[in-house]
């Protein structure tokens, strides 16, 4: 199965997530989140910078336990009208 390209939409929802994350873990360092998410400290670097902007549901549903996130938050701050819902 080929894999259409990201939408410059999704690649800016994908460094809104980061952001977020990274604001989220403070003065933790990756690792620390890491090992707390059960994400592997690579996948984490690399959704905190861009790089994976469509990251796994459940990798981000462990990272925002992770981080005392409510994915409802997530999901109204990365929604792309403010009305709360994700585009596929």
């Amino acid at each position: 199965m080929v894999r259409p390209p990201l939408t410059p939409a999704e690649r800016e929802r994908g460094r809104r997530l980061g952001a977020l994350l990274r604001e989220a873990r403070g003065t933790r360092t990756p690792a620390e989140v890491s090992a707390a998410s059960g994400v592997s400290l690579e996948a984490l670097r690399k959704i905190e910078t861009g790089r994976v902007p469509t990251p796994a549901f459940f990798t981000v549903a462990a990272l925002a336990q992770a981080l005392g996130i409510p994915l409802d938050r997530l999901t109204a701050e990365l929604a792309p009208s403010g009305d709360g819902a994700l585009t596929a």
